[in-house]
């Protein structure tokens, strides 16, 4: 009856695997992540939780405080970009002017969009490398180099949990806890 038990045991456990979120099919496919993002320069560090929200159309990113409370928000279309913070609305026509000048470090979202998920951007050339799964393991792209160092499973299409993009003695961190891929 013992070893019966076990064997049901051990059966129901490799039937209840966790699920892995595959890169979507379409290359701009909507997506909204949660995690962290944390911004590295020589004379400081920012960090901040993540709520980013795509889709075709549209861009929305808020950074959380420790309490999960929106400290700023990040909005892009195709009429330009706005960063709400403290009561106040800035805008710009792209997001990398914009926290430049409002948050002291770049964004790069027209580009961000397409590397959180492990794809080249559509305009510019690149250069890439693979790891030995076939997956993107390091991204070169508008002067930034995009390190992937961890991914939601072992298939190629699976998507990226930890990035890293360096450019200019800068470098931003994103760890993504939570994909939802429509």
């Amino acid at each position: 009856m013992r070893s019966l038990v076990l064997a049901s045991l051990l059966l129901s456990a490799c039937a209840t695997t966790p699920s892995v979120v595959q890169r979507p099919a379409a290359v701009d496919a909507p997506f909204v992540i949660n995690g962290r993002i944390a911004i590295i320069q020589p004379a400081r560090r920012d960090s901040a939780g993540l709520r980013w929200t795509h889709d075709a159309a549209a861009d929305e990113m808020l950074l959380l405080s420790p309490l999960g409370q929106a400290v700023a928000r990040i909005t892009s279309n195709a009429q330009g970009v706005a960063l709400e913070a403290d009561g106040e609305t800035h805008m710009a026509p792209d997001a990398e002017t914009l926290t430049q000048e409002l948050l002291g470090w770049q964004l790069p979202l027209s580009g961000l969009r397409y590397w959180i998920a492990a794809l080249p951007a559509p305009s510019g050339e690149f250069h890439s490398e693979q790891d030995a799964q076939g997956r993107m393991s390091v991204l070169y792209q508008q002067g930034w180099t995009i390190r992937y160092t961890r991914y939601a499973g072992e298939a190629r299409d699976a998507l990226p949990l930890r990035l890293s993009l360096q450019r200019e003695g800068m470098e931003v961190r994103v760890l993504i806890d939570e994909w939802e891929v429509q």
